[in-house]
Formats: structure tokens, sequence, C-alpha cells
């Protein structure tokens, strides 16, 4: 049997898995919303084989969260094959077979845990963000995307693959209130009340990398090009002026639609 059989064949079993109050209309829109930034990670290029992970928080009084089946691939993945998990990853319900990405509860638990605003958490190991995460200075406020995320940055340092529990705190303590994180010598996450601010962010962050690295290159190969760091109130300025447009939601739909013409297909199947 091909694995492209076996994961229709998983896909189809959890479809039809009835609908109890475990899984209402508010949990739905969540896997459906979820399954999709998966999808479009994948068609962006930022997914890492089987590796990291994006997380949802199931609404209700639970503090469960959703998170993807460690062996699927971004593009796989649809609403109903999320896995749902507590705060210290167990399994809510039925997997499927599969099991959740240690070090994805690991991170995301922390993070859910302690902060009330955290309905998505999204991590990633894009190549941009790697190099980024290598660099002492970190993000510079080089260029408008950057300056988004001015006051809104943190870092944490590498203590190895994110395995052990008493990583947590530490990591916790370093996010702070942050939008996005930068995982020294290891990647990025981001932060946000739902999936499609979590999204967004990512977005910007990626985009912000990718032009730093670009710029930093350019001055290299040519000192008489040193790089412009805008004056601190213009930088100041641009981050109060992206403060109104954090959450508004208005990128969300145009990424769905985009992945509804690159007929990429079960993100919405329940």
């Amino acid at each position: 049997m091909s694995e492209t059989t076996v994961y229709t064949d998983f896909r189809l079993h959890a479809s039809r898995r009835p609908e109890t109050g475990e899984r209402g209309p508010a949990e739905i829109a969540v896997r459906r919303d979820l399954a999709a930034a998966y999808q479009l990670c994948a068609l962006f290029g930022w997914d890492d084989l089987v590796y990291t992970h994006i997380s949802a928080r199931v609404p209700g009084p639970e503090h469960h969260f959703l998170v993807n089946p460690l062996g699927l691939g971004f593009d796989e993945i649809t609403a109903s094959s999320l896995i749902k998990i507590d705060l210290d990853g167990n399994v809510i319900g039925d997997s499927g077979g599969y099991e959740p990405n240690a070090a994805g509860f690991v991170i995301h638990g922390a993070i859910h845990a302690t902060r009330e605003n955290a309905g998505c958490v999204m991590h990633l190991h894009t190549e941009a963000q790697m190099a980024l995460s290598v660099l002492p200075d970190g993000l510079l406020p080089l260029t408008q995307h950057a300056m988004r995320f001015h006051g809104r940055i943190s870092y944490h340092d590498y203590e190895g693959i994110a395995l052990s529990e008493g990583e947590r705190e530490r990591l916790v303590a370093d996010l702070g209130d942050s939008a996005a994180l930068i995982l020294r010598n290891h990647g990025s996450l981001t932060v946000g009340r739902g999936v499609a601010q979590a999204f967004v962010e990512m977005f910007y962050l990626e985009k912000a990398a990718r032009s730093q690295l670009l710029a930093q290159a350019a001055a290299k190969a040519n000192t008489a090009q040193p790089l412009i760091i805008p004056p601190r109130e213009t930088i100041e300025l641009t981050a109060r002026q992206w403060e109104n447009m954090l959450d508004e939601g208005l990128e969300w739909p145009a990424q769905l639609r985009k992945l509804g013409r690159a007929a990429t297909g079960p993100a919405y199947d329940q």
C-alpha cells in the first residue's frame, strides 16, 4: 500500500468521525484556519519535512490546543487530522494513530499556559530566520517590515532540541509580551490572538529577515555602500503606525483564496 493510499484512508477515516460536543462549531472554525496555515506554509516553502509546528487554542475552558500529527507533511494536514492535546501533551480523543511532536507541546504548551492572548503560536525553521538567529544583533530596523517588530521582538538562547520541561520557564520569560521570538541557532516563533494574526506576523518577520540578509550581503560585497538605518524617531513612528493594523484581519481571506486557487484542497475537510 502506498504512502498516498495510507494518508487518504486516514484522512477519510478522520473526517467521518461523528461530531460530538467536543468538536463544536468554534473548534471546527479553528481547525479549518489552522489547517489552512499549515498548507500555506507548505505553499510558501516554509515547511521543514515533517517538523516544526503551529498550535491553536481550542475555544473553551479546558485549555486544550491543536497541533500537527508528527509524520504528516504540512501539505497533508487537514482540519480533521489535527491532534487535540492538553497543556501537558496528553492526547484528547482520537489521534488517528499519530502522536504530536514532543517539542511542540514543550514550546507551545508553555506559551499557551501563560499567555491569555496566545490563541495561536507559530514556530518555523526557515533558512532566513535560522540565518537571522545566529546574528548577534538580531533583527535590525532596516525596512518598514522590520519596524513592525520594533519593541515587539525578543530572543531566547539555544539550549538544544526543545525537549526539556525546564526550558519552559526560561522561554516564556524571554518571550514576555512580545509578538515574535527569535530562537538563537534555531528559528523563530510568532504569537497571535488567532491563527490569522500569528500567520501574518510570521509573513512580515520572514520578509524582514530575508531583506536584512540580502542587504547585509550586498553591503559586505561593497563596503562603499553602508546600510541606512533610519533615525530612532522615524523607527518609533513607524512602529506606532503599525499598531493600528496588527489584527485587522485584512490579509487572511486573501491567503485562503490563494490556497483555494493553488488547489491544495483538503484544508477545509472536517
